[in-house]
């Protein structure tokens, strides 16, 4: 199969769709890739290191769509690749649908094969494509929060760990999942006063057993959310639903209660964000203010640490994709209900249930269209 891996060009997005390893196990199957060039500065690979493991480096993106039978990316492609894109052809990347009916349009109208990280599952019911940048969004959040609570970017100007004599920030986590977890994990290494909220008692179990009383892990309910959030230094929001929108806990009266200089990172923001204030920004231009709060809402952010994400994300889509570009496409979902979970867009129809919901399309079981 010949593979693409077009440079990401979407706003600051350094990463890119596969390593120079993963490329060496790909031409070591057999198979054909083709890099544009540059695309691997960002993770400090250069178009050198990829022409070393087999790669042929091609001028320009356009190339890549207009050859490649396999398109991988990391993020969902934005217009100008969307245009590109041709019926049959297959891509594999993030693609977060259901708040993004034009992109949604789009990949329908190419009747291209556009399979999704976010929703290929696995056995055990998780979401293995998405858990490493959940892992990687959730310790930047924190990272992120304690930046612009520093009174220069618009904060309150308070450490989040305090010193002694001088009480840590409060910190409050919605979801207690992936992004919640490893969220924890940095505020209680900071030294904060951390609460995790969640609606699933599993999963607030699972917290107590590997936090303790490092944290505080409360029920979450409209009451539980409005409290915490009101009195909260830091709010970070990572509730997700698979492939359906964010639901909106955080309310724009709760945003108004909260005290001036206090700061929310909304990690949900790829699936349209938690909180009713949320509007996805860019690492150019990452916060805005909403009634003295300041919001920081970058829809790719492990985007800014890009070599740490890109070989945490090869690590677990590499697999699958040489099960496609092995078997093709076809037998490949076949054979795997979990790499076919992932399927959004096949042929002009929606397969994946949830983004045909939100977004009102017919929705066509992947079996359906595949056995056709």
């Amino acid at each position: 199969m010949i593979i693409g891996v077009p440079k990401e060009i979407k706003n600051h997005e350094y990463r890119v769709g596969l390593t120079p390893s993963s490329v060496k196990e790909c031409t070591g199957h057999g198979h054909e890739v083709l890099v544009e060039t540059n695309a691997g500065l960002g993770i400090g690979a250069s178009n050198e290191d990829y022409a070393a493991v087999g790669a042929r480096i091609i001028a320009t993106s356009s190339e890549i769509f207009a050859t490649a039978e396999m398109i991988i990316k990391v993020k969902e492609p934005q217009a100008a690749e969307r245009a590109m894109l041709r019926a049959g052809q297959i891509l594999y990347t993030y693609l977060h649908l259901a708040p993004d009916p034009e992109q949604t349009k789009d990949l329908v109208d190419s009747g291209a094969i556009c399979i999704a990280y976010e929703t290929v599952t696995s056995a055990k019911g998780g979401l293995p494509l998405l858990a490493p940048m959940s892992k990687v969004a959730g310790r930047m959040a924190v990272q992120a929060g304690a930046h612009y609570l520093e009174h220069p970017h618009g904060g309150l100007g308070a450490l989040l760990g305090g010193v002694p004599g001088v009480d840590p920030l409060k910190v409050v986590i919605i979801g207690g999942g992936m992004v919640g977890s490893h969220a924890a994990h940095i505020a209680v290494g900071m030294g904060a006063n951390v609460w995790v909220l969640d609606n699933n008692p599993d999963t607030l179990e699972e917290h107590w057993q590997q936090f303790g009383l490092a944290t505080n892990a409360v029920f979450s309910t409209r009451s539980s959310i409005e409290e915490h959030v009101i009195s909260a230094d830091l709010v970070i929001g990572g509730v997700l639903i698979p492939g359906s929108e964010a639901p909106k806990l955080v309310t724009k009266e709760m945003i108004k209660a909260m005290k001036p200089g206090s700061v929310v990172v909304d990690v949900a923001i790829d699936q349209g964000g938690c909180f009713e204030t949320s509007k996805a920004t860019t690492h150019a231009e990452p916060t805005y203010v909403v009634d003295d709060v300041v919001h920081y809402c970058v829809a790719n952010m492990p985007g800014g640490v890009p070599k740490t994400s890109t070989y945490a994300l090869n690590n677990v889509t590499l697999p699958f994709a040489l099960d496609i570009a092995n078997k093709g496409v076809t037998q490949a979902l076949l054979d795997d209900e979990h790499l076919r979970a992932g399927l959004n867009v096949h042929s002009g129809k929606v397969t994946c249930e949830e983004v045909a919901r939100d977004l009102n399309y017919d929705y066509v079981p992947a079996l359906e269209m595949l056995n056709n």
